[in-house]
């Protein structure tokens, strides 16, 4: 029997939580406190994952560093998660928006209609890819939370083939769905409490490892310093004050002098660091940064050792 239509029963994420055999009699109380207790299980899965999650980060900052593209690729719940966290890329790591996308069956429309049906489609996981020009030096996540999506396995199927990074994450054992991947990153959150409905336990602990994933490949590609967004895109007054703080904390300036920088560098937090620090003009710091970054940390060690040639050492205020 094909895995479309087969008995999926044997899933871990489709099999009946003990714990909630009775959750319609529950008084609310009762009822709220059994999904806080049962909330904890993704923060366990995720742990339990840290290897793999890691061996992730690592492979997918080496193909982003070497020019490739960040790809998610999943239906229903486990898609609208991966254009989640696409889509927060850009603003909290000024990242283009083609650097990391996520790829939902249906499309845009599947974000607030549900269109299930369609990742039942193989090739339309292809498709898909192949229309946004994936290629042999790009990085796929296809998240499937019972292992079975043939809209997300033909899509791991394609990466593999082509050469690219292809990493499965599930919420089931990899024995009860095998995926085609080079790295496998499983989340075992257990049974939901309503059963089946894996937007509960298996959807937060996706989350949570999609949060992993992308911030930590930001901090390797060297998007933060310490635990400061410095490439932060400045495009409201919230992110305004943020940038006007990190300049503030990090450079010892005040927050008169750091607007100032702010407007000379175009927005750039990471740019008016190095020139508060540096004592250089707006051009001349792009191209110490072009030369010595990405990394801030980077560009200021080297900033550090020119200035120390010169009589002048540079280094940020821990």
């Amino acid at each position: 029997m094909s895995p479309v239509n087969g008995d999926r029963g044997h899933l871990l994420t489709e099999q009946a939580n003990p714990a909630s055999e009775r959750l319609d009699e529950l008084a609310t109380p009762e009822l709220i406190a059994l999904f806080c207790a049962n909330d904890l299980a993704p923060q366990q899965a995720v742990a339990a994952a840290a290897p793999m999650l890691a061996a992730a980060v690592e492979a997918i900052a080496d193909r982003l560093g070497r020019g490739g593209r960040l790809f998610y690729l999943g239906a229903g719940t486990s898609g609208r998660l991966g254009v989640l966290d696409a889509a927060e890329c850009p603003p909290t790591f000024c990242t283009p928006p083609e650097l990391v996308q996520g790829v939902l069956a249906g499309g845009p429309a599947a974000l607030l209609r549900s269109s299930e049906g369609l990742e039942d489609l193989a090739e339309a996981g292809v498709s898909d890819l192949q229309a946004r020009g994936f290629g042999s030096q790009d990085c796929l996540v296809g998240i499937a939370a019972g292992g079975t999506t043939p809209y997300v396995l033909g899509g791991l199927r394609h990466a593999k083939d082509l050469g690219a990074l292809a990493i499965a994450l599930a919420c089931v054992p990899a024995d009860q769905a095998p995926m085609p991947c080079d790295l496998d990153i499983r989340l075992l959150t257990g049974p939901e409490l309503v059963t089946g409905s894996t937007r509960l336990k298996a959807g937060t602990a996706t989350k949570m490892a999609l949060n992993i994933l992308s911030t930590a490949v930001m901090v390797r590609l060297g998007k933060v310093y310490g635990n400061r967004m410095v490439d932060v895109a400045v495009t409201n007054s919230k992110l305004e004050d943020r940038a006007l703080r990190i300049l503030r904390d990090l450079a010892g300036v005040p927050r008169e002098e750091a607007s100032g920088l702010l407007q000379r560098a175009g927005g750039s937090v990471k740019l008016a660091l190095l020139m508060a620090k540096a004592d250089l003009d707006a051009d001349a710091a792009r191209h110490h940064l072009d030369r010595h970054g990405p990394s801030l940390r980077a560009a200021l060690a080297a900033a550090t050792l020119d200035g120390a040639q010169g009589g002048a050492a540079l280094s940020l205020e821990e």
